[in-house]
Formats: structure tokens, sequence, C-alpha cells
């Protein structure tokens, strides 16, 4: 039998579930998910195996309407990683159906040549009678080739999409080896695990505000990796909400980012953690190229 490869634009609005879906796709976590909405910013490929084929998934961060430089830049990257791919597969939130934002997206999405699958996430969280409705609603809106049912978060319905996936690559060689699933160089994926810690224990007390540069990441002679990042926030009262009592939060933070990186990365790490005050850190050409984006005018 031979190999099939190719690539899947995985779009949608802020907080749809695209990150738990690739995760789910790929069988293990490539991408950092949070309550929080745009918690994505940068295009990362998780790479899914089934079979023969090998299924280069896009995770790119939520369609919405931009206010600032940042969100102009993590929007051209959503756009951006549509392009050329094989299959566009729109992920919608069932629990919040077709939204303003959702609308919009699925009539940029008519345009586009590219075969698009529509993905109905969260569907443990919606009576089966609304899902038949908002199906319907969908209806003459896009030409989607099939529509899916799925709930990333149990895994229900993640196999029939995998294996349809997996039945459209294109014939070709793996892009990849087999036992990568990822794109994201160990540099980045420490700054995104410390970037979802922000999130995870400092909820709604941090905006948007804040990035994470990964200054140094060496390589010790006993195979450790000691990573020394900054926090970058814009306010002195943010710099006190990431610190915390006697530096205690951002001890928590340092502690659970060292841990899930010792295990992704497969050897021990040691984590320094140091938190800057810069508000034009948005302004920072250096710091886009860091995260993985491009500057947008």
């Amino acid at each position: 039998m031979s190999q099939s490869c190719g690539f899947v634009a995985v779009v949608g609005a802020p907080n749809a579930g695209k990150s738990t879906l690739v995760n789910a796709l790929v069988g293990q976590k490539v991408a950092i998910v949070s309550p929080k909405a745009q918690t994505t910013r940068v295009r990362l490929m998780g790479i899914a195996i089934a079979g023969e084929a090998q299924i280069l998934l896009i995770d790119t961060p939520g369609i919405f309407a931009p206010r600032r430089r940042l969100d102009r830049a993590m929007v051209a990257a959503a756009w951006g990683g549509t392009q050329d791919a094989d299959l566009v597969a729109l992920v919608v939130d069932a629990t919040t159906g077709l939204t303003r934002g959702v609308v919009e997206l699925v009539d940029r999405l008519r345009e586009r040549p590219e075969p698009k699958l529509l993905i109905l996430n969260k569907v443990d969280l919606v009576k089966k009678p609304d899902l038949l409705a908002l199906v319907a609603q969908f209806d003459g809106r896009a030409s989607f080739e099939e529509i899916f049912m799925v709930s990333a978060a149990t895994g229900d319905g993640v196999a029939d999409l995998k294996a349809t996936l997996a039945a459209r690559m294109p014939e070709g060689p793996w892009h990849f080896p087999e036992d990568q699933v990822s794109d994201a160089t160990d540099r980045m994926l420490a700054a995104e695990v410390t970037r979802e810690q922000l999130y995870l224990q400092l909820h709604a007390e941090l905006p948007y505000d804040s990035a994470i540069e990964t200054e140094r990441f060496e390589e010790r002679a006993d195979g450790s990796a000691a990573i020394h990042q900054q926090i970058l926030v814009a306010r002195d009262s943010q710099k006190a909400i990431v610190l915390g009592k006697g530096g205690a939060r951002i001890r928590a933070i340092g502690e659970a980012a060292r841990k899930e990186l010792s295990t992704l990365l497969g050897r021990k790490v040691h984590l320094f953690l140091h938190v800057k005050v810069n508000p034009k850190w948005e302004e920072d050409r250096g710091l886009y190229r860091e995260i993985g984006l491009d500057w947008v005018e």
C-alpha cells in the first residue's frame, strides 16, 4: 500500500476547540490549550498518522475581528495557514452555534477552492435536536463536503474524522519521520508551555498583555536543558500579579511548566523565569520572530 501525505488547515473562531482537536487527532499534546479564547497565537503543525497516511494538521489561531497589531498578526497567521492546504476543516463550537463571527468565516471560506469539512465540536454538551437544527442552519452557506459531530475533549467521533482525513490525503511520501508529532522547535515549545501555565493559573487576572520570550536554551553536558525565559507584561500591576505574594505565583508557574517540559522533551529541564515590564512589547519585531508571527503593518 502506497504512502499518502497532505495538509489540513484547522480553522475556526476563538475557543472552538481547534487545539484540543488537533491534540486528539495526533494522539498526544502538541498544542497548548486553556479555557481562554485566543490561546493559540501561531501556526503550529500537529502530525497524525493513520495507516499509511500522514496528516499534517495546521492548528491556526482563532479568526476574529483584529483590534491591534498582535491581533492582526494572529489573524494573518490563521489565513496564511490555509494557503496550499489540501483540505480546510472548519471547527465550530456547537454550544454557541452560528454566531456572527462564524457566519463571516463561512462566507469567506465559500470563496476558497479547497475542499472543506465542517466539524461541530463539543457535541457532548448539546441536545441532539439542537444539533440537527444547527446542521440545518449551515445548509447552503458553503459547500462542505462532509459534516462531523465530535467531542475533542472526550474523543467521541474523533476516530471517524481521522479515518476520513487519512482517506483524503493525496498519494506521496511522508514529509516527517514516523516518530515526529509536531514541527515546533524545543525553544518554541518551551515558550508555549510557560504561556499555557500563565493562562491556566492566572485565569482572568492577566489579559492578553503578556508574552514569553525564550532568551537562552542551553544544552548541558549531563543531557539536561537550561531554559531562561522572560515573561513580558505591559504594566507594573501585571508584574505583581505574575510574581504573586513573595514570588509564590511565578514559582508555581515555573514548577508546573518545568514538569511538563521535562515530560515533553524527555529529559531533565532547569527553567529560569523572570518578569519584565515593557508597555511596547507588541511593537518589538524581534519578539514577533521569536514567537513565530509575521510583522503586520
